[in-house]
């Protein structure tokens, strides 16, 4: 299988080339089969090394802070998290002509919750509110703020507000842009977060949850990873929940009434950023952010 490029400055990832980096930074593992991962992932490729390990490599220099900045904290936060996260076991440095540091980590089993095992399932909704609240009350001494390298994620909204703009005035034509815009509206009227930042992971979504046997168990990609506004984690609310389960991981995730509305917020931009840059590109991201934007809309009091 051949990794498929998503973005215009991706640097050419291919197994030829872990095979190469492996053998020269870590060659007691160079002899393992490697195996690309079909992901919806857009940051990093993916490959599969033997049974037990994973590759993560940026595939491009937007992304390249963030593996960094994973390498660095989630080994300190990740044993205090309920449900699993992949444990870096090779810090990769630049080489072959490869400029980017990158991973070698833990191979979680699982499935991903993109492919809807979880739907209409409140204990998914209950278990991932419970990661979420422990998440945001770690210590987050010495914790980096949010910035370029996790996309400005748990920024105030109101940060965000002309790039949203942005992208809204760019889906003009497929979808009613002037109700999406009067939602991000009464998304910036929400009061900001006063309260003490947190920890975030920051993509909180159905693709960076993995599951088995119809449970949730393990949390991947920490790319996003800072110290913010804890309502960036409550975007899965509208990505991945509706209904019941929605309702479910509110009342167990325990937020403000604000906090819940900027999330709300969060989710509305990330979907109309997502939408025009990956339309032609991921049918399955766009699909996705179609579905989000369609959830914030129906329940967003607009009148």
């Amino acid at each position: 299988m051949t990794l498929v490029n998503i973005h215009p400055d991706e640097f050419p990832v291919d197994a030829a080339l872990v095979q190469a980096l492996l053998s020269v930074q870590f060659p007691h593992w160079a002899s393992l089969p490697i195996e690309p991962v079909r992901s919806t992932g857009t940051d990093n490729a993916i490959f599969r090394l033997g049974d037990a390990l994973a590759v993560r490599l940026p595939r491009r220099a937007s992304a390249a802070a963030g593996v960094e900045k994973e390498q660095t904290w989630l080994p300190r936060i990740a044993h205090h998290l309920p449900l699993a996260a992949p444990r870096l076991l090779g810090r990769g440095k630049p080489g072959c002509g490869y400029p980017f540091n990158w991973s070698v980590c833990s191979w979680l089993g699982g499935e991903s919750a993109m492919h809807g095992q979880l739907k209409g399932c409140t204990q998914a909704a209950d278990d991932l509110a419970s990661y979420i609240r422990v998440l945001h009350g770690l210590d987050t001494s010495g914790g980096p703020a949010p910035g370029e390298h996790n996309f400005w994620r748990g920024v105030p909204l109101a940060a965000r507000d002309e790039y949203a703009r942005t992208s809204i005035d760019a889906l003009r034509g497929l979808l009613d842009v002037g109700l999406i815009t009067a939602a991000w509206e009464l998304a910036l009227r929400v009061p900001a977060w006063s309260g003490p930042l947190v920890w975030i992971h920051g993509d909180i979504q159905a693709s960076n949850l993995l599951v088995r046997d119809g449970r949730l168990t393990a949390v991947i990609d920490f790319g996003g990873l800072a110290v913010g506004d804890p309502a960036c984690d409550l975007m899965v609310a509208w990505s991945m929940f509706s209904g019941e389960q929605r309702e479910t991981f509110r009342t167990a995730v325990s937020v403000d009434d604000a906090t819940w509305a900027r999330g709300r917020g969060w989710a509305l931009s990330q979907a109309v950023v997502a939408l025009p840059y990956y339309l032609q590109s991921s049918a399955q991201i766009a699909g996705a952010s179609l579905r989000t934007i369609a959830e914030v809309l129906s329940e967003s009091p607009l009148d």
